[in-house]
């Protein structure tokens, strides 16, 4: 055994405990609570301006993903993005709904790349919740957002 085995060994025990951690607290946290917390994880060096979501998943799992920032300011990541490729990346495509997060004066609302990106992967009646780190939320659903949505149908003579 080389002397890094034993390491090997501790970093993937510790690397198990940390996914069942992630996955019991995702059970056990409100989509609300979820979007919250993963929001203090954003990487916002530039703007300051961290993001949380959450998106439920028609089984009921919650996946989150909070902004990520470059300094090649197109290459940034929005929160919704990363929660629904968490989803996607965990073998689910149906949304139930999604919660979204920041410290702003009004709920912040999905921006229209992630508008889009949730109507992908939702139907018209999802509920979209967007809220304020001071606690004001206001309820919406992706069809509201995104009157007119382009989709799959629009693919159909393709």
């Amino acid at each position: 055994m080389h002397p890094g085995a034993s390491a090997s060994r501790s970093n993937s025990a510790i690397l198990r405990h940390l996914d069942q951690m992630i996955k019991n607290r995702g059970i056990a946290m409100s989509l609300k609570a979820a979007a919250a917390a993963v929001r203090e994880n954003a990487h916002a060096p530039y703007s300051n301006f961290k993001v949380g979501a959450a998106v439920r998943s028609a089984s009921g799992q919650i996946y989150v993903g909070c902004n990520v920032e470059n300094v090649a300011y197109p290459e940034g990541t929005c929160a919704e993005a990363g929660a629904i490729a968490a989803m996607v990346a965990a073998g689910e495509t149906e949304l139930a709904e999604v919660y979204v997060i920041a410290d702003c004066p009004t709920p912040i609302t999905p921006c229209g790349g992630c508008r889009q990106k949730i109507k992908e992967f939702a139907s018209g009646d999802v509920k979209v919740i967007m809220a304020t780190t001071d606690g004001a939320e206001q309820e919406t659903t992706i069809g509201g957002l995104l009157p007119g949505a382009f989709d799959a149908d629009h693919m159909e003579r393709s």
